[in-house]
């Protein structure tokens, strides 16, 4: 399946700013396009309150964190609605997502169409619903788990995924995440900042397919008669890439190619110790950005030494020697969003930041 350059990505991936008041509060996105997310993934920017995963899959009442290993927290006040043009706020009793006087970040992703099925593989067959879209590349898949090794879960993408997060929803397990770049024989958490680990358990050494992904034994993600949620996430071009780089130690470092003006970059150590580091331009609309929040960590924004990135027209280039993102040598993983193609669908150069 072949797919042409996003020239718009404002119709999939937003990011808002907002300052939170603990009443009820229609977000409005800022974008050109109207978009109605189905992934909202909020973090409190000027308190160390941590982050807030929310899909519609799951549903509304529905919490992760990515800086703890918490299965689903049901909550009735954080969260009312995907709206069609951002999402509604309840009054948030337990200041996770609208904490009065308090800023905070939401990034946010749309899927779409939406199904229901029985998984594949080896085993027996569970039940799964998804939420995807096609064209940019981006499913949410919600399944039980049947404790047999080769069990594979369907994700509609019709490409292969190049990054799988998954979360065990019943139980207070890790997060794993595979990575094309790490490759699917190894693992990363991200609720903690530990290197990759090698496992032949979580995705039973076996690369995705353009159809589904398959899973090993255990609790990573496959648990006889357990609840799981996948964010499926697979390449577009001008939208959206998945890549590794090696650090170079300093200021003037190491620069990525990505074919595109990012507005959402996570970043994270696989060949040792490091937090994942997040930025958009929406909290540093120009250069340098240094302010970082970190998706393991319920920590505030900061502006920390050695950490500066350039968001760049094609790119993005390390400005920095901080071992969690430049360290001399180090391995380190990536996942970016974009806010412009770098040449749009008709050939057209987009504008340097």
């Amino acid at each position: 399946m072949a797919y042409t350059t996003i020239d718009n990505p404002e119709l999939y991936f937003q990011t808002k700013l907002y300052t939170g008041n603990s009443t009820q509060t229609a977000i409005t996105l800022d974008g050109s396009e109207n978009m109605q997310p189905d992934w909202v993934w909020i973090k409190t920017r000027s308190a160390s309150n941590g982050h807030t995963l929310i899909d519609s899959v799951r549903g509304v009442t529905k919490r992760l964190a990515s800086h703890n290993n918490q299965g689903d927290v049901t909550d009735s006040t954080m969260f009312v609605s995907f709206d069609s043009d951002g999402f509604t706020l309840g009054s948030d009793s337990n200041d996770y997502t609208n904490y009065n006087n308090q800023t905070h970040a939401a990034w946010c992703w749309k899927a779409g169409t939406t199904g229901s099925g029985t998984t594949t593989g080896s085993g027996t067959g569970k039940a799964y619903s998804y939420s995807v879209s096609t064209d940019a590349g981006f499913s949410i898949v919600k399944w039980v788990g049947n404790g047999t090794s080769g069990h594979t879960i369907p994700h509609h993408l019709g490409t292969t995924p190049q990054v799988v997060i998954m979360k065990n929803l019943d139980n207070a397990i890790t997060w794993i995440v595979g990575h094309k770049s790490a490759g699917f024989n190894k693992i990363l958490f991200l609720d903690t900042n530990a290197a990759a680990a090698t496992d032949s358990n979580a995705f039973a050494d076996t690369d995705p397919t353009s159809t589904v992904w398959t899973m090993g034994t255990g609790n990573g993600g496959n648990d006889n008669n357990v609840n799981y949620i996948g964010y499926i996430l697979s390449e577009r071009k001008g939208y959206s890439k998945f890549g590794s780089y090696t650090g170079n130690g300093n200021a003037d470092g190491t620069f990525v190619y990505t074919g595109m003006k990012s507005s959402f970059i996570m970043l994270k150590e696989t060949s040792g110790t490091s937090d994942w580091s997040i930025y958009d331009n929406k909290r540093e609309p120009f250069n340098l950005a240094d302010s970082t929040l970190e998706a393991n960590t319920s920590d505030a924004e900061a502006e920390v030494s050695g950490r500066p990135i350039d968001i760049l027209s094609n790119g993005f280039k390390l400005r920095g020697d901080s071992s969690f993102t430049n360290e001399s040598g180090a391995t380190y993983i990536y996942m970016a969003f974009a806010e412009s193609p770098f040449v749009t669908s008709t050939g057209i150069p987009t504008t340097a930041r």
